[in-house]
């Protein structure tokens, strides 16, 4: 299941006071499930970057509790830095990360932007994505005339927060005014070039970078510069939008290096930079020997990345995700200067547990003998689940090997559509391995609920019952995302890789055996439910998927056997 996680890297008005600061970042951190990523102060602005991660509602509550010690802890009265700024919290855009769109980042902005303004009083612009207007949504126009012009701005029918607009008193003088906003993810790369000129690395740039360069006359290097009427110079646009670089000399590597932010990385995704850089250094006498990417990225970044180069070969990409981000590695050099670890660069990879103790996580055999113990759990639903997933592993396998079958190119991008959809099950129904267990552990819990008195026996059977409802709600999961899985296993064996008939068969039987194990689990909760037309519901719904399958099943059989004879 794709996880939903946002960032958020608000701007404090303090980079001095480490306390300060310390007090802040706590609040943050007070929030489970939050990840606090980077604390970055600066002296000189006087100004403190703070990076976190998680859940869209974790870092929204997260970045209200940061506010609200910010407005307590920093008085906007004493402050002075070299950087713009206009409150305590100064800026603090949400950033789309994984399952989560720019647009939910943009209405989660104005929530939080509305909830700051009437709790903590405090003003609030509303900035880039979620901007109210056209105008607003450049940053140094809600932040203009800085901290110095809020009197003004708030009497100004014009220039006045989106929310928390009235006169100007002591509050607002100690905290300021803040802007709140949503943007896409930014992405900082170094490409690395096979010279030592930043004169040379800085041509590239200028090719690349949306700006451009200035036209010239005559010589385009030494020519004047042409302006229009206004006296600003004409720029000739590179090749990428919403790219930002320039060429610089690394003395730590000997080389010169394109430096790059990649503001949209929607219309400018890194391998595009990448193929682009490359492209461009190759027509000036250079290569890029690899890519350095300072700071996090979003996993899709690099899963983006391995299909695009996985296409260029015809290779399929129905692979698992660890297999897909190595070939980004090794396509754009990624450990070129230094070992690359996903773990420690894929803000996703970050956030993931340790999941030693989650059933998926076991061998073969420690799965097996934990289900042979006396203990309830794991049990058929959890069973059901893996053999579900082994089906959609086998499928996914028949329609690799087809689609990197010698003389069957054309038939390679079709092939890997299967696979990718063999994968999307197969992903599936290992997370529901677990959570199969964890219903279980659920219902047990509930159980164990007090029930002395009538308002315990009252609260212990609507957990129950809650309980109950999900552990039957769990298995009609398995079962709906393994019958797509007989789907493939009948293209596989129709169309498949002949060799690889057989597997497409035990797939079915695996597929099948998994609906018709993790139906009976369905049933027999839906029997303890107090809630007689639920249950009906849920049978209902179960067997019209044990029918379909059972069907699917024979088809696919009678195919099989008849390819073996």
């Amino acid at each position: 299941m794709t996880q939903r996680i946002i960032e958020c890297v608000p701007n404090f008005s303090e980079g001095r006071d480490m306390q300060v600061i310390k007090q802040i970042t706590d609040e943050i951190q007070s929030v489970k499930g939050v990840r606090l990523l980077n604390v970055d102060p600066g002296e000189a602005t006087n100004r403190t970057v703070v990076t976190f991660v998680g859940s869209p509602e974790d870092v929204v509550e997260a970045a209200f509790r940061g506010v609200r010690k910010a407005g307590q802890v920093i008085d906007m009265r004493n402050h002075h830095g070299a950087h713009p700024r206009m409150g305590a919290t100064d800026v603090l855009p949400l950033i789309p990360v994984s399952g989560v769109t720019l647009e939910e980042c943009a209405a989660m902005a104005r929530h939080l932007a509305q909830r700051i303004a009437e709790e903590l009083r405090i003003p609030c612009y509303c900035y880039e994505a979620a901007a109210y207007t056209p105008e607003r949504k450049n940053l140094a126009v809600c932040r203009s005339g800085e901290y110095e012009a809020i009197e003004k701005k708030l009497a100004d029918d014009k220039l006045a927060p989106d929310f928390g607009r009235r006169d100007i008193d002591d509050d607002i003088r100690r905290t300021g005014m803040i802007c709140v906003g949503a943007r896409d993810f930014l992405i900082a790369v170094n490409f690395n070039l096979n010279t030592t000129s930043t004169r040379r690395a800085n041509a590239v740039a200028f090719d690349v970078r949306e700006k451009g360069r200035p036209v010239r006359e005559g010589n385009p290097i030494t020519g004047k510069i042409i302006r229009d009427a206004d006296g600003n110079p004409v720029m000739k646009p590179g090749t990428l939008k919403g790219v930002k670089a320039i060429g610089w000399y690394i003395d730590e590597y000997h080389i010169a290096q394109v430096s790059m932010n990649i503001t949209d990385i929607n219309a400018t995704p890194l391998h595009k930079a990448f193929d682009e850089v490359s492209r461009c250094a190759q027509a000036r006498g250079m290569r890029v020997t690899g890519t350095e990417i300072v700071g996090l990225t979003p996993k899709r970044t690099l899963i983006d990345a391995g299909k695009h180069y996985l296409k260029m070969q015809k290779r399929s990409t129905g692979m698992p995700e660890e297999d897909i981000i190595n070939i980004a590695i090794k396509s754009m050099g990624l450990d070129d200067l230094k070992p690359f670890n996903p773990k420690e660069k894929v803000i996703e990879m970050m956030l993931e547990d340790n999941d030693s103790d989650k059933l998926v996580s076991k061998t073969v055999t420690q799965f097996v003998e934990e289900t042979g113990r006396e203990s309830a759990a794991p049990g058929g639903g959890t069973v059901s689940a893996l053999m579900g997933s082994l089906g959609a592993a086998l499928a996914t396998m028949v329609a690799n090997l087809s689609s990197h079958k010698a003389g069957w190119d054309d038939q390679w991008e079709i092939f890997s559509q299967w696979a990718e959809r063999g994968q999307v099950c197969q992903r599936e129904l290992l997370h529901l391995v677990d959570e199969d267990t964890e219903a279980f552990n659920k219902v047990m819990a509930a159980f164990s609920m007090p029930k002395t008195t009538d308002e315990e026996k009252a609260l212990r059977n609507k957990a129950i019952q809650a309980a109950t409802l999900y552990a039957a709600e769990v298995p009609l999961r398995t079962m709906q995302a393994t019958l797509p899985v007989l789907d493939i296993c009948q293209e596989m064996a129709t169309n498949g890789n002949p060799n690889s008939v057989t597997d497409a068969g035990v797939g079915a039987l695996a597929a099948r055996s998994a609906i018709i194990g993790a139906g009976m689990n369905v049933k027999i909760n839906a029997a303890s439910l107090t809630d007689k037309s639920k249950a009906a519901e849920l049978k209902q719904t179960a067997d019209s998927i044990i029918a379909q399958a059972t069907i699917k099943e024979t088809e696919i059989i009678k195919i099989v056997n008849n390819k073996i004879q």
